[in-house]
């Protein structure tokens, strides 16, 4: 008996002893499965930068996102006190000086470095019967059709939302531009128009679900889910919705072979002229006495020389107020589509190109100037969702993938800039550069700081930190850029179709007359702040002022030792 029992005990520890190995056998290979599939989602989502490692990347690491320079937290220098020791007096302020600081600067931003995660493609569903065309949303599913994005069966506008697109989205903006269509294509593209698609296409085919709107249909690849936004249109709706008056201007020659289309209306209005002219889809609703006229901005109508509106009877809300050899000119709610076409370069590009500016600078505008202009997608150092789901689809390129036009980057050290062949410096008034960016840090690229924000211990010490990176900025691209292009942002704004050719011709690009005036009719873009948001404070004190001062003069005079001209004399101290 009791030799059966020690029989029995011996093999109860044989088995603890198996059952402990395959408990840590299980826990090492989970252990091992975890570490791998980490190691592929570093490899291929989001990367920051460490804080102790250079960039660029390299080239054979693939990257989906990184993490946006500019969304760090305030720099707080939390380094050694030797690492950041003043200069003597007299150094402070002088080209070497700042070189120098930015690098350290630099350093130090990267340790805030936020991760983007990149947009998941949705998964396709098993069967298009789980799709529904009844959302919460208004009008009528009026089928799938084809869709070619060389020629487009809706003409109008345009809209991306590639994360939040749904059914209601899209009509909303088509209705709110005058158009009678929705359609949606590849679940996140939104197009509108006032003539249905003639070519049909099976039910089926449009299987996209909509990026923001699980269970509806946004298209699919070449297709497009057409809804009709009549409803939309047929509640309360203002008046002369989103019709801007451009001015008073000298009238063509022959009216009838300058516009597409006309219309003679007696006891026509202004409403009236625009409501037809959006019928017709032209983004120009042109009022001479009676007549109405459509059509687009061209080389006989560039629309770049207004007159008094004197001559145009000094008020521009009656049609009678024009007659003779003027004419008053109105923007309609619908977008020129003649340069909203773009694509990826087809072949990799020769030359390698950079969009380098100091945060703020009018980076993402001066992008959306170039896209629309040459029909090409400009890449980005960084990936920035919000950009991307907005339409910037380089954003999610390789920046060395040399698939892009150009590439968006802030860096200034030698490696990063002696990586590109040619650049485009893109320099803005400081005092603008400083708040642009400290409004887009507190409240994205659309917003505005709080006052609480601008009276905080974070202003004075992102001045003082940013302040000296716009002048070592500029400094370190005019030491180390091999082929450059300096551009300011002021002159862009105030001369854009001079300034846009001298940019396209060097990024060695031809492009016709009535592209860039259609990028001069959507200048604007997508990321403009509504209007400047007026503060009862100054925020700049006069040592803040003082400090800027010194760099701007340094930055002009290293323009003027590089054989370009200086900063704009509007912001340079005298």
């Amino acid at each position: 008996m009791a030799k059966a029992f020690f029989r029995l005990q011996k093999f109860l520890r044989r088995i603890q002893f198996l059952l402990f190995f395959l408990t840590a056998a299980y826990l090492m290979a989970g252990s091992l499965l975890l570490l791998q599939r980490t190691r592929l989602v570093l490899q291929q989502g989001p990367r920051g930068t460490p804080s102790n490692q250079a960039l660029p990347v390299p080239e054979e690491m693939s990257r989906v996102g990184m993490a946006e320079p500019r969304s760090l937290q305030k720099p707080r220098l939390l380094v050694g006190t030797d690492a950041l020791q003043e200069p003597a007096l007299g150094q402070q302020h002088s080209p070497r000086w700042l070189v120098s600081r930015n690098s350290e600067l630099r350093q130090l931003r990267r340790r805030w470095f936020h991760r983007f995660s990149s947009d998941q493609e949705p998964l396709q569903t098993a069967g298009f019967k789980a799709m529904k065309h009844t959302a919460e949303h208004k009008g009528t599913y009026m089928g799938c059709f084809t869709h070619d994005s060389g020629e487009r069966t809706l003409k109008g506008a345009v809209f991306y939302d590639l994360r939040k697109m749904t059914v209601g989205h899209c009509q909303e903006a088509c209705a709110e531009r005058a158009y009678s269509y929705a359609g949606l294509a590849f679940g996140a593209e939104c197009y509108c128009g006032n003539t249905l698609p003639a070519a049909a296409a099976k039910a089926e085919e449009c299987s996209s679900e909509c990026k923001g709107e699980k269970g509806s249909v946004c298209g699919g690849l070449n297709r497009l889910s057409v809804y009709s936004v009549e409803q939309l249109r047929a509640g309360a709706r203002p008046p002369r919705r989103n019709v801007i008056y451009r001015g008073c201007f000298r009238a063509p020659e022959n009216l009838t072979d300058t516009f597409s289309a006309s219309l003679i209306q007696p006891n026509l209005t202004v409403e009236m002229c625009s409501e037809f002219c959006s019928k017709k889809e032209f983004p120009l609703a042109v009022i001479r006495g009676q007549e109405c006229y459509c059509g687009y901005p061209t080389r006989r109508f560039s629309l770049r020389e207004g007159t008094d509106g004197r001559r145009c009877g000094g008020s521009h809300n009656a049609s009678s107020a024009a007659g003779g050899g003027y004419c008053l000119v109105y923007q309609t709610p619908v977008q020129d589509t003649r340069c909203t076409d773009r694509k990826f370069l087809t072949t990799k590009s020769k030359v390698f190109v950079a969009l380098s500016s100091f945060p703020g600078a009018g980076n993402t505008w001066a992008r959306h100037l170039i896209e629309h202009a040459t029909g090409y997608y400009t890449g980005s150092y960084y990936f920035d969702g919000a950009l991307y789901n907005k339409g910037f689809k380089g954003e999610k390129d390789h920046w060395r993938s040399r698939r892009t036009i150009c590439v968006k980057t802030h860096e200034s050290g030698k490696t990063e800039i002696e990586m590109f062949d040619s650049a485009i410096l893109l320099i803005r008034n400081p005092y603008k550069s400083l708040m642009a960016e400290f409004n887009r840090k507190y409240a994205g690229h659309l917003g505005y700081a709080t006052d609480r924000n601008w009276k905080s211990k974070e202003w004075p010490d992102f001045v003082n930190s940013y302040a000296s990176w716009w002048a070592s900025h500029v400094l370190e691209w005019l030491k180390y850029g091999k082929r450059l292009l300096v551009v300011h942002y002021e002159d862009l704004k105030q001369s854009l179709i001079p300034k846009l050719k001298e940019m396209v011709e060097f990024l060695n690009v031809t492009v016709t007359e009535d592209r860039l005036l259609c990028v001069e009719n959507n200048r604007d873009g997508n990321f403009k702040r509504s209007g400047a948001k007026q503060k009862n404070f100054e925020p700049f004190t006069q040592e803040m002022k003082d400090l800027i001062n010194r760099y701007i003069l340094t930055v002009d005079e290293a323009l003027k030792g590089r054989n370009f001209s200086g900063l704009p004399r509007e912001y340079v101290p005298r």
